[in-house]
């Protein structure tokens, strides 16, 4: 389409806004804006010498964490309870409301939170671990999801990797919150997505997969079972979805030991491009998304469909980040880079996964 001077519209070059249809959300593309000059914060980009067991380090196999409990001498993945809570279980009820006046509600929050980790050493990453060891995560993923989600409506898992993203701890973990609750990021997904499958007939998410695997636009990993995307609609510079293609899945405890093994795979490959994209330990935040649990787990979400997101913050190289500041906070979502650049990037080409010895 051509503009009101007659210039045709190159993605690449002018401005355009992007439907999310997840959250009800636009957001504002203007990929020229790569051309300008940098002169802000830069991230260290010196890479931090782990230990692989450090005797001060909470996390370990055998340490004491600050609650006075000892690990166990874990050769795997390991849970516990965190010992800083944002939820607990035994929480008293807030009052309704101040002289009945709607505009000061409050309502109760319980739940439990808890910590895993991925393995014994503090010197490794997802990308780096065997095959076996990831689907050994992925398994652990879905007893906790069944574990808690027996009680809980929502479960949450979630990893912060990186300094930059605000870990404190290099020890490869993540973390699973279990609410009594929706949190508003879900109760957003699941009007959107039943609101498509009530007009379509089908899942929002499993139509989407099917339309980008056919696209190869945006693909960045890809297999038989899964998909990574950056999606259509990504607001973060190097976003990306990872989906189920073939076949509608709730939950992550839905999913087949093939499935699993697949998963494992296209995990390391994602994350091993990551890694390479800038020659860096790659910063993100993730997370899965699946169907509610608890009381949902009798039926009436068959508009969910399960994936997870990837949140990564750098933008130009390992030492520029995006701040989502200013017109993003006041105003709406804002990218530099348009979606369609990412997979094409050639510094996003595969390698050989190095592997635990």
């Amino acid at each position: 389409m051509s503009g009101q001077d007659g210039v045709k519209f190159d993605p690449k070059e002018h401005q355009h806004q992007r439907y999310n249809p997840l959250t009800d959300r636009w957001v504002l593309v203007s990929a020229h804006r790569m051309t300008r000059p940098w002169a802000g914060q830069k991230e260290s980009v010196s890479e931090q010498q782990v230990v692989r067991s450090d005797p001060q380090n909470p996390l370990c196999p055998g340490n004491t964490r600050a609650n006075g409990q000892v690990n166990p001498d874990y050769e795997s993945t390991f849970v516990f309870e965190n010992d800083f809570p944002a939820l607990q279980p035994d929480a008293p009820d807030p009052p309704q409301g101040s002289d009945g006046d709607s505009l000061f509600q409050s309502k109760a929050a319980r739940g439990k939170c808890q910590v895993m980790c991925f393995h014994p050493w503090s010197d490794i990453t997802l990308p780096l671990m065997r095959q076996d060891e990831v689907i050994k995560v992925i398994d652990k993923w879905a007893e906790l999801v069944e574990e808690l989600g027996a009680t809980y409506p929502w479960v949450q898992i979630f990893e912060n990797k990186g300094a930059t993203m605000g870990c404190s701890n290099p020890h490869p973990h993540c973390q699973v919150w279990a609410s009594s609750f929706l949190p508003n990021e879900a109760v957003v997904s699941d009007r959107s997505q039943k609101a498509y499958y009530q007009q379509h007939q089908q899942q929002l998410l499993l139509r989407y997969a099917e339309q980008e695997a056919n696209r190869q636009e945006r693909v960045v990993v890809q297999s038989s079972d899964w998909l990574a995307v950056v999606p259509y609609w990504a607001t973060w510079p190097y976003q990306t979805m990872l989906l189920p293609r073939r076949r509608h899945i709730l939950r992550l405890t839905d999913l087949t030991p093939e499935e699993r093994r697949d998963l494992a795979d296209v995990m390391r490959r994602l994350l091993t491009k990551y890694d390479n994209l800038f020659q860096v330990s790659f910063p993100y935040s993730m997370g899965w998304h699946g169907a509610p649990t608890g009381p949902h787990l009798s039926g009436g979400v068959d508009h969910w469909q399960l994936h997870a997101h990837y949140y990564p913050p750098l933008l130009r190289s390992a030492s520029v980040r995006k701040f989502m500041v200013g017109y993003e906070m006041l105003a709406q979502e804002q990218r530099d880079l348009t979606p369609e650049q990412v997979p094409s990037d050639p510094s996003t080409g595969s390698r050989e996964v190095e592997e635990c010895p």
